[in-house]
């Protein structure tokens, strides 16, 4: 039972300000949540019903599982100082 990925328009633009070792990592990481939307590491995200992360490094992908419809959100990509202001 395979996810589909799904990519906000401004997740784009933040992995294109990533060096490309970083970008590649991370996108590996985001491919491998087809399989295993929850993977060992990922936590879920205090104060919300559906929001998850998962970490490479200092970055991190902020995702939301839709079960119903076998759908992942990539909902942010950033540093981890800055990645969880203003969510």
């Amino acid at each position: 039972m395979a996810f589909s990925l799904r990519y906000k328009s401004s997740v784009k633009k933040e992995l294109r300000k990533l060096t490309q070792t970083d970008r590649i990592a991370l996108v590996y990481k985001i491919e491998l949540l087809r399989q295993e939307p929850r993977p060992e590491g990922s936590a879920k995200l205090k104060g919300s019903r559906d929001l998850f992360r998962i970490r490479h490094g200092d970055y991190r992908v902020i995702y939301q599982i839709r079960k119903n419809v076998l759908l992942i959100i990539i909902i942010r990509i950033g540093h981890r100082r800055e990645i969880y202001k203003n969510l």
